[in-house]
């Protein structure tokens, strides 16, 4: 699937959901087939409560989109998502998106780069890194939108 798809197929479910009076737009998850935290990290927002829709892609396409989403490598995590004008990247907890959600800062969307000990998706909660989620403002610089020890 090539990035435009992905990006029209988001926008379509946004737009549907609106029209079937869902409080928040579908979470569109990439990622690649074989990434068990991925797995593990889409079951934590889908406990919180998050509507999500996960398409497996090649490692190739993974990257592109990253990149057409202006994620640097030093934001990247292992899999992206898009939920409404946002992209989420990493194990960025669900808590987040939803206060992300809430709150429509003028931004790009969150990161939590690398692939964090503790974060969603790997391991028990407070067992592993101290860790950040960034706010990727517009013009690419962050900020700290939530620390986690």
């Amino acid at each position: 699937m090539i990035r435009r798809h992905f990006l029209l197929g988001s926008a379509s479910a946004v737009i549907a959901g609106a029209a079937f009076g869902q409080t928040a737009p579908v979470m569109r998850v990439a990622k690649t087939p074989t990434c068990g935290c991925c797995a593990a990290w889409v079951s934590t927002v889908v406990d919180a409560g998050l509507s999500v829709d996960v398409e497996d892609v090649d490692q190739e396409v993974l990257w592109a989109m990253k990149d057409g989403l202006g994620i640097t490598s030093d934001l990247s995590g292992c899999h992206t998502a898009l939920i409404g004008d946002y992209f989420v990247e990493g194990h960025v907890p669900a808590r987040e998106i939803l206060r992300l959600m809430a709150e429509t800062p003028d931004a790009r969307g969150l990161t939590v780069p690398g692939m964090p000990m503790g974060s969603p998706g790997m391991g028990a909660a407070g067992t592993g890194d101290a860790y950040e989620v960034l706010l990727v403002m517009n013009d690419g610089t962050t900020q700290v939108f939530a620390s986690y020890a």
